[in-house]
């Protein structure tokens, strides 16, 4: 798996479930314990939290992993 075109596209619905909490980049990443940047990332797809970061933001949003995260509809790399 070290090319990464063969990794699998995660897209994320962060930003919106951000703005329905009326939450800034920089309070999610204080309460989840990571930067501003490392959310900004995620957000735009350029970074895949491990699996314990997204345990810790979906225990933030009340959320299913697979309410906030999921795989691009054309990945043919499953």
């Amino acid at each position: 798996m070290g090319n990464l075109r063969n990794q699998l596209k995660i897209n994320n619905k962060i930003n919106v479930l951000r703005a329905e909490k009326k939450v800034t980049q920089q309070a999610l990443a204080d309460a989840v314990g990571v930067t501003r940047a490392t959310i900004n990332a995620i957000e735009k797809g350029n970074y895949n939290p491990s699996l314990e970061l997204a345990f810790r933001l979906s225990k933030f949003f009340s959320a299913d992993i697979q309410n906030i995260f999921f795989l691009e509809e054309n990945n043919e790399n499953i």
